[in-house]
């Protein structure tokens, strides 16, 4: 049994029993609570002692295998950087991207058109995407979105919108030899061609949503929103580079046969025994796979350094994927409407990511897990437009249910100015559950959801009956002072693997 807290229907402590654990706030209501796997794996993080103040567990927190902490989470830390407490997927995320289109400005046969080209030009599964050459690929690992603007003609305008300006390193500066020697070449050569693609990963999407009703009608104007207006809602991540990246620095078992043989050619060529941190890596990686005990990586060492160097330049693959994504739909766009735009987009943010902030007056690692940054007007003090609507939040459920638009409070220290990044998966089904292809497409066309490509078998785990219901967790979310709702968006047409 867990000792938990019920403050209110929408907010719970867990105060584990061992004294120099530290509690776990859940900000949720009853019905959204987690089942008992995502418990254990909180308790044991929870005991770390290098973890600061408190655990946050959001709305959509809930297990995945494999991983030591769950999805939804977000774990502050003194002094060291504990890997595992993120997935193996830097900055994958999020973007919104508006549309000058409204409801009866296009008809279902143009709507059709337009995504079974994209079909074809954004792919979800292959292993050949935009070719790249090795200096883009430098560019990119060390700028994010810029070079793929600069590459196709593109204004700059969108990066005002990106998280941190679309580059994770954001003011620092990095050179050729500092990605050589924080990672393998093998991952800049596989990288090449790696661009470009939606990725088969859990549930990366391309969807197309109508804004049907607004909540704030004032900061939805400064956003640029409009009721009954069509927009695209972009998730994915940093691929093949993201994942060997991470897993060349972090202490769990290789998924997938490629994964593991590119990380094994990958030790035996970088790796030396006279570079100290090269040694620390080859000893005790091997020690932590099936430990409960969390690695961790002390700040400001040079394993550290060369850690966040690889994460950050992982980080800004996703950057520039989703940017490229957004060229092929501005592509598709020009084909299919006649119509060539650029899109501005609302917001691009990331919830796979490790930072240094001030969080109850000390400088602490955040480790945000399935978790987007959700800052308030002033901590958004002097970026433009975000200072006076705070930071845009994008929150899905599954592919046939809405999704929402919010913007972070001041009000939420309780999750370190956190959101989640969707509703997350329920621990007992919502509803029947299809059993097939046949059964889930006809259960979204009684939605009024079009679904294109859907050709791998996990796809029908992105069925509404898999994921907790999103009502209760915006209403939990605007209770708590997590979010600002803005608006709610209907799904129209989804793409996804």
């Amino acid at each position: 049994m867990y000792k938990i807290i019920r403050k209110s229907h929408y907010e719970h402590i867990m105060q584990p029993n061992n004294k120099n654990s530290v509690p776990i706030n859940f900000n949720m209501s009853d019905e959204l609570m987690p089942g008992d796997n995502s418990y254990d794996k909180l308790l044991k993080v929870a005991k770390d002692p290098r973890v600061f103040h408190h655990i946050a567990a959001l709305a959509d927190i809930h297990s995945k295998p494999g991983r030591k902490n769950p999805t939804g989470s977000v774990v502050a830390t003194k002094k060291e950087i504990l890997p595992q407490l993120t997935d193996s997927a830097p900055n994958c995320g999020m973007r919104l991207i508006k549309t000058p289109f409204f409801k009866g400005d296009l008809s279902k046969k143009q709507i059709d058109e337009l995504f079974q080209e994209y079909v074809k030009t954004i792919p979800t599964k292959t292993y050949w995407g935009t070719f790249f050459n090795h200096k883009d690929i430098l560019e990119i690992s060390k700028r994010g979105s810029a070079p793929v603007l600069e590459r196709f003609g593109k204004s700059k305008s969108q990066l005002e919108n990106t998280f941190l300006k679309g580059n994770m390193f954001d003011n620092q500066k990095v050179t050729n030899d500092q990605l050589f020697e924080s990672i393998p070449s093998l991952f800049f050569k596989v990288a090449q061609s790696r661009l470009g693609i939606l990725g088969e990963a859990g549930n990366h999407f391309l969807d197309l949503l109508l804004v049907n009703e607004l909540f704030d009608k004032k900061n939805a104007k400064k956003l640029g929103i409009q009721k009954n207006q069509y927009v695209f809602l972009l998730h994915t991540g940093s691929g093949m580079f993201g994942q060997y990246s991470s897993y060349f620095y972090m202490p769990k078992k290789k998924e997938h046969l490629s994964q593991k043989i590119i990380n094994v050619i990958a030790r035996s060529t970088f790796l030396k025994k006279d570079v100290t941190w090269h040694q620390t890596l080859q000893k005790e990686l091997p020690l932590y796979e099936n430990s409960d005990k969390l690695w961790g990586i002390k700040e400001n060492s040079e394993l550290h350094n060369h850690f966040m160097i690889a994460n950050r330049a992982s980080a800004n693959h996703a950057f520039a994927n989703r940017t490229l994504l957004q060229i092929k739909i501005e592509d598709g766009i020009k084909k299919i409407l006649g119509k060539k735009i650029e899109l501005p987009i609302v917001y691009d943010m990331s919830h796979i990511t490790i930072t240094k902030e001030n969080h109850f007056n000390k400088d602490v690692w955040v480790h945000r897990n399935g978790s987007v940054r959700a800052f308030g007007p002033k901590r958004m003090k002097g970026i433009k437009l975000y200072e006076e609507t705070g930071e845009p939040v994008f929150i899905p459920s599954s592919m046939g249910t809405p999704a929402y638009l919010g913007t972070g409070t001041d009000n939420n220290q309780a999750s370190f100015f956190s959101a989640p990044h969707g509703t997350g998966k329920a621990k007992d089904k919502t509803s029947k559950v299809p059993t097939t292809k046949e059964e889930l497409h006809s259960k979204m066309i009684k939605s009024n959801v079009h679904l294109y490509n859907a050709k791998s078998d996990g796809v029908l785990k992105q069925d509404s009956s898999h994921y907790k219901n999103i009502e209760p967790a915006i209403k939990g979310m605007k209770k708590n002072g997590v979010i600002n709702p803005i608006a709610r968006m209907q799904p129209i047409s989804v793409l996804m693997a």
